[in-house]
């Protein structure tokens, strides 16, 4: 159980808008996008891009609460956390990174002011 139940609620909601973004920033630029300027076809990516475009706002508000949750700099943690959700399969990766930086800072030992 995490040390901070907010903390891994946090972590939740962000792992999962990652993955999802993540998606759908893959099938974007590998599926949608070739298939509208080499195909011709502009129908997949109309759709796409703006369910990956309100993805990617709703992760930033979650990475950015993750990050205000585990106390990291804006620069350069957070902001490279940001714009991770822009490259595609970087993000997998990234998501896979948090996650473990996450769970590792949870189970540091704390150190307390009164003992000592």
């Amino acid at each position: 159980m995490d040390a901070k139940p907010e903390i891994g609620a946090a972590l939740r909601r962000y792992q999962v808008t990652a993955w999802i973004v993540s998606v759908f920033l893959v099938a974007l630029f590998f599926v949608a996008m070739p298939v509208r300027y080499i195909g011709g076809e502009p129908v997949l990516s109309a759709i796409i891009s703006p369910i990956h475009g309100f993805g990617y706002m709703v992760y930033l508000a979650f990475a950015f609460d993750l990050a205000r949750r585990m106390g990291w700099s804006l620069w350069p943690r957070t902001v490279l956390l940001l714009l991770a959700g822009t490259v595609p399969v970087v993000s997998f990766v990234t998501e896979r990174w948090t996650t473990r930086q996450v769970l590792a800072e949870q189970e540091e030992p704390q150190v307390s002011e009164t003992s000592a």
